[in-house]
């Protein structure tokens, strides 16, 4: 796992310097906005979001849209567990 900051509209990244050009990375943010009192919702707005909601028809899926979204689901899943590990082992050497 390697990490990321955003500055300026672009990612300063630092890698292990035994990944090879051409390394593929999958970069997913670990939040998903930064919010402050200013991009907040109002009250009326997120009435008016709420209401706009009841409205929407429920999507229906084909059985092989449903096969790809959970074959998807399964990657993401195997992915997170094996960052967690990478994680949860960093963290033991350091504390060994």
């Amino acid at each position: 796992m390697i990490k990321a900051t955003v500055k300026g509209g672009r990612l300063e990244v630092e890698v292990p310097a035994d990944w090879p050009d051409g390394t593929e990375v999958e970069v997913c943010p670990l939040a998903t906005g930064i919010q402050n009192e200013a991009g907040m919702m109002s009250d009326e707005e997120i009435a008016r979001t709420m209401a706009a909601m009841d409205h929407v028809e429920p999507m229906e899926i084909t059985a092989t849209e449903q096969a790809v979204w959970e074959a998807e689901r399964a990657r993401r899943t195997r992915c997170e567990k094996e960052q967690f590990a990478e994680h949860a082992e960093s963290l033991r050497e350091i504390w060994e």
